[in-house]
């Protein structure tokens, strides 16, 4: 800081006839403050302001009688222990995220393959790719709620028709099957966001070890695996860590295709936090369920950055 005031100072020692405000000598200095400032408040304002103020109300205990804030730092904490519906959550949300990160990391990489060629028309079909991720969740939501319909809709006669379910069952209505139905939704929305990173590690890969190994007698498979799967290896850890973070705060699907219902089946941490708020006007203990949410995200992500050595 002393040497950039010298600086600056040495500056308007040599143009004295600089008669501008010191604000707009300042934002057209070469000071990276005024270009950090706007995305840093965007930070505050959006990111550590709600931080903080979900910490202040973890520590307070709620009176449903006279609705009144009271301090005590442990009681959700030890309530969160206690409660059944939490750690039920928990396990739907990580049953969620493995699976459709299993599935949409699986179908990426296969679908990414496939459109990996310069041949007519596939510059087309890789930005069809794109549309399903311009839809809003809660839109998508609502189409495979149709869809899943036990009476009439299309998806739900399809596997009917194919004799997998009896006659009018409702997938969406199952507590074996919800989960899956809601699976289902962002499974089809995501995957192409999985496919475009896929894509674009392929595209990214040097063409001399593919081409020694073609000269040697590789078979694709074989290439694949000792080639491309190891080269793709950093690329695949940071699409993982990036979906699954997203994952874990899974809601929209949740809330518009079955409410966390049948009973509690499909509801995951976000669900049951926002029915705490919404429902039951339990701020301080929907706060301390978030900040669980955030605590096991941070674990995870860190485990998972550390084994596979991942840097951001």
């Amino acid at each position: 800081m002393p040497a950039r005031a010298a600086s600056l100072a040495s500056v308007e020692a040599e143009d004295p006839a600089d008669r501008r405000p010191w604000f707009s000598r300042w934002i057209s200095s070469e000071h990276p403050f005024p270009w950090l400032f706007p995305a840093a408040a965007l930070m505050i304002i959006f990111g550590i302001y709600p931080l903080i103020y979900a910490i202040t109300l973890s520590l307070y205990k709620r009176n449903a009688a006279t609705r009144k804030m009271i301090f005590d730092p442990t009681h959700n904490w030890t309530k969160i222990l206690g409660d059944e519906r939490v750690w039920n959550a928990v396990g739907n949300t990580f049953i969620y995220t493995g699976v459709a990160l299993v599935f949409q990391l699986t179908l990426g990489m296969l679908i990414a393959l496939l459109l990996d060629q310069d041949r007519k028309g596939y510059g087309v079909l890789r930005a069809m790719m794109t549309l399903p991720l311009v839809i809003p969740p809660a839109v998508t939501g609502m189409m495979f709620l149709l869809m899943l319909n036990g009476s009439f809709g299309v998806l739900s006669r399809g596997i009917i028709a194919l004799g997998l379910l009896p006659t009018g069952y409702s997938i969406l209505g199952s507590a074996n099957t919800a989960l899956a139905g809601v699976l289902l939704a962002e499974i089809w929305q995501w995957t192409p966001f999985m496919v475009l990173i896929m894509l674009a590690g392929l595209r990214s890969l040097p063409k001399e070890p593919f081409e020694a190994a073609a000269i040697d007698g590789a078979t694709a498979t074989q290439a694949f695996f000792k080639l491309t799967l190891p080269m793709m290896s950093k690329v695949i850890a940071i699409a993982v860590l990036i979906r699954g973070i997203d994952l874990f705060r899974a809601f929209d699907y949740v809330k518009v295709m079955t409410d966390s219902g049948p009973g509690t089946a499909t509801e995951t941490l976000t669900s049951y936090a926002g029915r705490i708020y919404f429902g039951n006007a339990d701020f301080p203990y929907a706060s301390t369920v978030a900040l669980l949410t955030l605590i096991i995200v941070i674990v995870v992500s860190s485990t998972f950055m550390t084994v596979f050595k991942v840097k951001l």
